[in-house]
Protein backbone atom coordinates (compact mmCIF):
# COMPACT_ATOMS: atom_id res chain seq x y z
CA UNK A 1 0.00 0.00 0.00
CA UNK A 2 1.25 3.24 -1.23
CA UNK A 3 0.70 6.82 0.69
CA UNK A 4 1.43 8.87 -2.24
CA UNK A 5 4.64 10.42 -4.20
CA UNK A 6 7.45 12.35 -3.07
CA UNK A 7 9.62 14.73 -4.76
CA UNK A 8 13.25 14.18 -4.70
CA UNK A 9 12.87 12.13 -0.94
CA UNK A 10 16.41 11.98 -0.28
CA UNK A 11 17.96 15.41 -1.85
CA UNK A 12 18.23 18.24 0.52
CA UNK A 13 15.14 20.81 1.09
CA UNK A 14 16.37 23.57 2.75
CA UNK A 15 12.89 25.04 3.12
CA UNK A 16 11.03 21.84 4.61
CA UNK A 17 7.82 19.49 3.33
CA UNK A 18 4.75 20.09 2.05
CA UNK A 19 2.28 16.99 2.43
CA UNK A 20 -0.16 18.32 -0.34
CA UNK A 21 -3.70 17.21 0.02
CA UNK A 22 -5.05 17.00 -3.92
CA UNK A 23 -9.12 17.87 -4.95
CA UNK A 24 -11.34 15.43 -5.82
CA UNK A 25 -10.92 14.90 -9.51
CA UNK A 26 -7.63 12.63 -10.27
CA UNK A 27 -5.02 11.46 -8.45
CA UNK A 28 -2.07 12.66 -6.76
CA UNK A 29 0.05 11.87 -9.92
CA UNK A 30 -1.87 14.08 -11.76
CA UNK A 31 -0.55 16.54 -9.22
CA UNK A 32 2.93 16.54 -10.70
CA UNK A 33 2.39 20.57 -11.90
CA UNK A 34 3.34 21.47 -8.28
CA UNK A 35 6.50 19.87 -8.24
CA UNK A 36 8.31 22.25 -10.20
CA UNK A 37 7.92 25.87 -8.45
CA UNK A 38 7.46 24.39 -5.14
CA UNK A 39 10.80 22.48 -5.39
CA UNK A 40 12.13 25.63 -6.99
CA UNK A 41 11.88 27.22 -3.48
CA UNK A 42 13.35 24.38 -1.44
CA UNK A 43 10.45 22.29 -0.65
CA UNK A 44 10.12 18.62 -0.79
CA UNK A 45 6.83 17.74 -1.76
CA UNK A 46 4.97 14.81 -0.45
CA UNK A 47 1.50 14.25 -3.03
CA UNK A 48 -1.14 12.50 -0.58
CA UNK A 49 -2.97 10.03 -1.95
CA UNK A 50 -6.49 9.30 -0.32
CA UNK A 51 -7.85 6.21 -0.28
CA UNK A 52 -10.12 4.61 -2.89
CA UNK A 53 -8.31 7.00 -5.18
CA UNK A 54 -5.15 5.70 -7.59
CA UNK A 55 -6.10 2.17 -6.90
CA UNK A 56 -5.14 2.14 -2.61
CA UNK A 57 -7.47 0.13 -0.72
CA UNK A 58 -10.05 2.21 1.94
CA UNK A 59 -12.93 3.55 2.15
CA UNK A 60 -14.02 7.72 1.14
CA UNK A 61 -15.65 9.83 3.54
CA UNK A 62 -14.49 13.01 5.85
CA UNK A 63 -13.20 10.32 8.95
CA UNK A 64 -10.97 7.50 6.33
CA UNK A 65 -9.75 10.83 4.37
CA UNK A 66 -8.63 12.73 7.18
CA UNK A 67 -7.61 9.29 9.60
CA UNK A 68 -4.95 8.50 6.35
CA UNK A 69 -4.16 11.78 5.99
CA UNK A 70 -2.85 12.12 9.75
CA UNK A 71 -0.82 8.84 9.49
CA UNK A 72 0.54 10.20 6.09
CA UNK A 73 1.20 13.60 8.18
CA UNK A 74 3.02 11.31 11.22
CA UNK A 75 5.13 9.61 8.58
CA UNK A 76 6.06 12.54 6.64
CA UNK A 77 7.57 14.06 10.31
CA UNK A 78 9.12 10.96 11.27
CA UNK A 79 11.25 10.85 8.19
CA UNK A 80 11.80 14.44 7.29
CA UNK A 81 11.18 16.37 10.88
CA UNK A 82 10.84 20.49 10.75
CA UNK A 83 9.50 22.74 9.22
CA UNK A 84 6.46 20.33 7.69
CA UNK A 85 3.70 22.48 5.75
CA UNK A 86 0.22 21.25 4.42
CA UNK A 87 -1.33 22.33 1.25
CA UNK A 88 -4.53 21.56 0.64
CA UNK A 89 -6.32 22.19 -3.01
CA UNK A 90 -10.44 22.44 -3.11
CA UNK A 91 -11.46 19.32 -1.32
CA UNK A 92 -7.88 18.76 0.37
CA UNK A 93 -8.13 22.02 1.61
CA UNK A 94 -10.78 20.32 4.00
CA UNK A 95 -8.80 17.34 4.28
CA UNK A 96 -5.54 19.74 5.41
CA UNK A 97 -7.94 21.86 8.25
CA UNK A 98 -8.68 18.53 9.44
CA UNK A 99 -5.61 17.27 10.19
CA UNK A 100 -4.43 20.20 11.25
CA UNK A 101 -6.80 20.51 14.06
CA UNK A 102 -6.23 16.73 15.21
CA UNK A 103 -2.61 16.40 14.67
CA UNK A 104 0.01 16.11 17.12
CA UNK A 105 2.57 16.75 14.40
CA UNK A 106 4.00 20.14 14.77
CA UNK A 107 2.65 21.83 11.47
CA UNK A 108 4.48 25.30 10.59
CA UNK A 109 1.81 26.56 8.32
CA UNK A 110 -1.36 25.87 5.80
CA UNK A 111 -1.87 26.60 2.20
CA UNK A 112 -5.06 26.48 1.05
CA UNK A 113 -5.88 26.97 -2.54
CA UNK A 114 -9.49 27.05 -4.03
CA UNK A 115 -11.11 26.57 -0.54
CA UNK A 116 -14.58 26.16 0.98
CA UNK A 117 -15.37 27.37 4.15
CA UNK A 118 -17.33 24.72 5.55
CA UNK A 119 -18.94 21.81 3.10
CA UNK A 120 -22.60 22.54 4.49
CA UNK A 121 -22.35 26.27 3.33
CA UNK A 122 -21.43 24.91 -0.04
CA UNK A 123 -24.33 22.47 0.07
CA UNK A 124 -26.82 25.06 0.76
CA UNK A 125 -25.39 27.41 -2.22
CA UNK A 126 -25.52 24.23 -4.52
CA UNK A 127 -29.03 22.69 -3.07
CA UNK A 128 -30.62 25.54 -1.29
CA UNK A 129 -34.14 23.62 -0.97
CA UNK A 130 -32.75 20.83 0.63
CA UNK A 131 -32.98 19.92 4.34
CA UNK A 132 -28.51 20.32 4.36
CA UNK A 133 -27.80 19.28 7.89
CA UNK A 134 -30.08 15.95 7.47
CA UNK A 135 -28.14 14.96 3.94
CA UNK A 136 -25.05 15.73 4.80
CA UNK A 137 -22.67 12.85 6.61
CA UNK A 138 -19.56 14.68 6.11
CA UNK A 139 -19.09 18.21 7.93
CA UNK A 140 -15.55 19.54 6.28
CA UNK A 141 -15.95 22.59 8.75
CA UNK A 142 -12.88 24.33 8.17
CA UNK A 143 -13.52 27.85 9.98
CA UNK A 144 -13.69 25.41 13.15
CA UNK A 145 -11.21 23.00 12.56
CA UNK A 146 -8.20 26.23 11.78
CA UNK A 147 -10.38 28.20 14.44
CA UNK A 148 -7.15 27.64 16.62
CA UNK A 149 -4.29 27.28 14.25
CA UNK A 150 -1.37 29.19 15.54
CA UNK A 151 0.80 29.35 12.45
CA UNK A 152 0.30 31.60 9.61
CA UNK A 153 -2.76 30.77 6.70
CA UNK A 154 -2.62 31.65 3.03
CA UNK A 155 -5.65 31.46 1.30
CA UNK A 156 -5.57 31.29 -2.41
CA UNK A 157 -8.81 31.93 -4.47
CA UNK A 158 -9.58 31.77 -8.39
CA UNK A 159 -11.66 35.04 -9.05
CA UNK A 160 -14.08 33.05 -11.44
CA UNK A 161 -14.17 29.89 -9.83
CA UNK A 162 -17.37 27.68 -10.92
CA UNK A 163 -16.80 25.24 -8.78
CA UNK A 164 -16.80 26.59 -5.48
CA UNK A 165 -17.64 30.16 -6.21
CA UNK A 166 -15.03 32.39 -4.29
CA UNK A 167 -17.08 33.51 -1.80
CA UNK A 168 -16.74 30.43 0.31
CA UNK A 169 -12.97 31.32 -0.30
CA UNK A 170 -13.27 35.14 1.16
CA UNK A 171 -15.87 33.80 3.98
CA UNK A 172 -13.06 30.97 5.24
CA UNK A 173 -10.50 33.45 5.76
CA UNK A 174 -12.73 36.10 7.49
CA UNK A 175 -13.19 33.88 9.89
CA UNK A 176 -9.53 32.70 10.69
CA UNK A 177 -7.38 33.99 13.33
CA UNK A 178 -6.73 37.68 12.98
CA UNK A 179 -2.80 38.43 12.26
CA UNK A 180 -2.11 34.92 10.95
CA UNK A 181 -3.75 34.88 7.44
CA UNK A 182 -3.12 36.56 4.14
CA UNK A 183 -5.33 35.74 0.97
CA UNK A 184 -4.49 35.94 -2.66
CA UNK A 185 -7.58 35.86 -5.79
CA UNK A 186 -5.86 34.80 -8.81
CA UNK A 187 -7.25 37.34 -11.83
CA UNK A 188 -8.93 35.22 -14.19
CA UNK A 189 -8.58 31.80 -13.30
CA UNK A 190 -11.65 29.24 -12.73
CA UNK A 191 -11.23 25.93 -10.21
CA UNK A 192 -9.73 23.99 -12.44
CA UNK A 193 -7.48 26.12 -14.70
CA UNK A 194 -5.87 28.39 -12.37
CA UNK A 195 -2.17 26.38 -12.54
CA UNK A 196 -1.99 27.95 -15.94
CA UNK A 197 -2.99 31.57 -13.99
CA UNK A 198 -0.08 31.19 -10.74
CA UNK A 199 3.35 32.55 -11.89
CA UNK A 200 6.33 32.22 -10.08
CA UNK A 201 5.58 35.30 -8.04
CA UNK A 202 2.61 34.10 -6.48
CA UNK A 203 4.09 30.52 -5.27
CA UNK A 204 7.23 32.83 -3.65
CA UNK A 205 4.48 35.15 -2.41
CA UNK A 206 2.07 32.70 -0.50
CA UNK A 207 5.07 29.85 0.74
CA UNK A 208 7.73 32.92 2.19
CA UNK A 209 4.20 33.63 3.92
CA UNK A 210 4.14 30.80 5.68
CA UNK A 211 7.38 29.56 5.69
CA UNK A 212 9.07 29.41 9.07
CA UNK A 213 11.55 32.01 9.48
CA UNK A 214 15.06 30.49 11.26
CA UNK A 215 15.65 32.62 14.42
Amino acid sequence: DYRGFVSAGDAPAPSGTIVLFHGNGGTAFDRVFYRDPLANLGFRILLAEYPQYGGRPGKVGEKPFVADGLETVRLAYEQYGEPLYLLGESLGCGVAAAVAKQTTVPVSGIILITPWDTLASVAKSLFPFLPVKLVLTDKYDSIENLSKFSRNIAVVGAEHDEILPIKHAHNLYANLPEGKKRMWVIRGAGHNDWPYYANDSLWKEMTDFVKVRPE
